[in-house]
């Protein structure tokens, strides 16, 4: 009993030290498993493991083979939850490289590896190819705490998140694969006469069958779940148990069929979902998360405690040094800039994202999954799988958690100013208003959790995300990396001060503002201007001004004077607001939010609203008297 609710309690603390100092959490769940595991036997009184995952005469929890159908049954659900996050739409929108990331950079990986392996460690080709599969998968769970917090453009974030989603099934798929080809190369001689021992057309039959049943019972299980939710079969309370079972049933009546094809069965399924219009999707996702946060936290302590120290002492050596410098130094560059021919990623940003690339959850589990069966059925060569993987997760989930920050800066792919800027709330005028920033070269993403307004946005080329700010969704979105302004624009003063509140450090750490309320457009003495996004418009005068004058005009001014009285006008006419200033240059400013403005030759003035010829009405003010002054602003 205590060494089980031990187990949970280290996993759990474990999670919670990867949140605080904002690492990868598998390092911190494998470090523990190996402590009370093999490293536990030279400190024990007896010399026996802390914690003993299989079952023996005194101790342990799985008798036989029961821990390794316990994580394949873990595993399943995790890529489960892996298939969920994969939206097509945003596959999509990513464009070429990330297809050939995970395409020609996959290949590249798996041959490179492979050859590697075999000619370092002299492994049989079968081996070292299920070695290679097994280390294509980066994951999003190791790059997301890696990168939470260096400021990067959004398309080198963008690269690496898509890149960790899509590779994780990706790689799951090569490596099951590989091993059936392994299970079937060694079966013994059965019934047709089919020998062990040679790729025959029997093989590639077997091959194929794994594929077409696991996409066949991956596509049946998502279609029955999806009708079963629509036509409300399952009442709301078993809505995330239920799907857990049908996730167990699909996995193992599609392993009956074909042996291994229950990993790609639910990969399919979670994909199906995923991509549907399933109405409780987010809070299926939410519980699939914390599911999987549990088992990742008892799976990879049982794991890391099932290696023994005759295996770590067995990839203890120059040749596993030689093999992990030429995969994290060779391999994966020679992947990225293959793939990367012809992008708009420069040279410093494909360093980077050759710079990272830690191997993942899915890889470790896996391996110990597959290496330990295979070292049952005595395959030469197997009793290194689990150790390489499990040491080169390590080797590269500590080389980025430590040396990345430093190398986006040595590359020069940090951002010194996080410029992007986050809108929350996508109304018609947040829309008009993002519109025009994205046309000005400046990131934005718009925040709501109006389905229909995050829809429009999309629909006009703007990044929006749906979401709550009362969750969660935003703080781990290393896409917002870059973003570094935050504009509360709902017609709700309460979730504007919300979102300030709590996303301002994160997200507006230049500059955090919202709109001013009706109350407050009374009282002006008693409003913090400083956090005003504009002091004489609130939202319901935004948007009536957007409704009949739906676009953001320009006026160029030519001094101080000018854009003195310019503004002036503007502010007076009730159909036009005043909104940014941009210079020459082009960098745009919010006007109201100035403290110090200096006019140049060429400097504009953006409202939105009514169309006007400041022309006539400057040559008219002049004819009248002197213009205000930067010493008489008040003229």
């Amino acid at each position: 009993m205590l060494e089980l609710a031990g187990i949970i309690i280290l996993g759990i603390l474990a999670q919670w030290v990867a949140w605080k100092f904002k690492i990868p959490a598998i390092l911190p769940l494998i470090l523990i498993g190996l402590f009370v595991g093999p490293i536990s036997t030279l400190i024990s009184n007896d010399g026996t493991q802390w914690i003993q995952p299989i079952w023996n005469i005194d101790s342990g929890f799985f008798p036989g083979k029961s821990l390794f159908y316990f994580v394949s049954l873990a595993i399943g659900i995790i890529l489960f939850e892996g298939g969920l996050t994969l939206k097509m739409e945003e596959v999509k929108k990513t464009g070429g490289v990330i297809g050939k990331l995970i395409s020609l950079g996959s290949i590249i990986t798996f041959f490179g590896a492979g050859i590697a392996a075999h000619y370092i460690f002299g492994l049989d080709w079968s081996i070292s190819f299920l070695f290679a599969g097994l280390i294509i998968v980066t994951g999003p769970t190791v790059i997301t705490p890696i990168l939470r917090n260096i400021p990067l453009k959004k398309d080198v974030s963008s690269v690496l998140k898509w890149e960790g989603i899509l590779i994780d099934p990706i790689g799951a798929l090569v490596a099951v694969l590989v091993f059936g080809f392994i299970s079937i190369d060694i079966a013994p001689e059965d019934a047709a006469g089919h020998v062990g021992g040679s790729y025959t057309k029997h093989a590639l039959l077997e091959f194929a069958r794994i594929i077409v049943i696991g996409f066949a019972f991956g596509l049946a299980g998502g279609f029955a779940m999806y009708q079963a939710v629509k036509r409300k079969v399952i009442p709301h309370y078993l809505l995330n148990v239920a799907s857990l079972a049908m996730v167990l049933l699909i996995f193992v009546v599609s392993d009956l069929f074909a042996h291994e094809s229950g990993l790609l069965s639910v990969v399919v399924m979670g994909m199906f979902l995923g991509n549907s219009d399933l109405p409780n999707l987010k809070e299926l996702l939410y519980f699939k998360e914390s599911l999987s946060v549990l088992l990742i936290s008892i799976l990879f302590i049982l794991l890391a405690a099932n290696i023994s120290l005759d295996d770590l002492l067995l990839v203890y050596n120059w040749k596993t040094a030689i093999l992990f410098a030429i995969i994290i130094f060779l391999v994966r560059p020679i992947g990225v800039f293959l793939s990367t021919i012809g992008s708009t990623l420069k040279t410093n940003e494909k360093l980077f994202i050759s710079w990272v690339g830690p191997r993942g959850i899915v890889a470790a589990g896996i391996a110990s999954l597959f290496g330990t069966e295979l070292v049952e059925k005595g395959v030469p060569g197997a009793e290194y799988i689990t150790p390489l993987v499990f040491g080169l997760v390590l080797t590269t989930v500590l080389l980025n958690a430590t040396t990345a920050r430093f190398f986006a800066s040595l590359v020069g792919v940090f951002l010194n100013k996080s410029e992007g800027i986050m809108i929350v709330g996508a109304s018609r005028v947040s829309r008009l208003i993002a519109t025009y920033l994205q046309k000005n070269n400046r990131h934005v993403v718009l925040v709501d959790s109006n389905r229909s307004n995050i829809l429009k946005s999309k629909e006009l080329g703007i990044d929006a995300i749906n979401a709550n700010i009362y969750n969660d969704d935003l703080t781990d979105n290393i896409e917002l990396s870059d973003v570094g302004y935050l504009l509360a624009m709902t017609g709700n003063d309460e979730i504007n001060r919300q979102a300030m509140s709590r996303f301002g450090k994160q997200f507006g750490e230049n500059g955090t503002f919202r709109l001013i309320t009706s109350k407050e457009l009374l009282k002006k003495e008693d409003v913090n201007t400083d956090e005003i996004f504009n002091t004489t418009h609130d939202f319901i005068k935004f948007t009536e001004v957007a409704r009949d004058y739906p676009s953001i005009q320009e006026i160029e001014v030519e001094d101080y004077n000018m854009f003195l009285k310019v503004l002036e006008i503007i502010r007076e006419n009730k159909e036009a607001i005043p909104l940014f200033i941009k210079d020459p240059e082009g960098n745009v400013d919010l006007i109201d939010t100035l403290k110090e403005i200096n006019i140049e030759n060429g400097t504009v003035i953006a409202y939105l609203g009514k169309p006007m010829d400041f022309e006539d009405v400057v040559t008219a003010t002049n004819e009248k008297g002197k213009l205000p002054t930067a010493e008489n602003p008040n003229v």
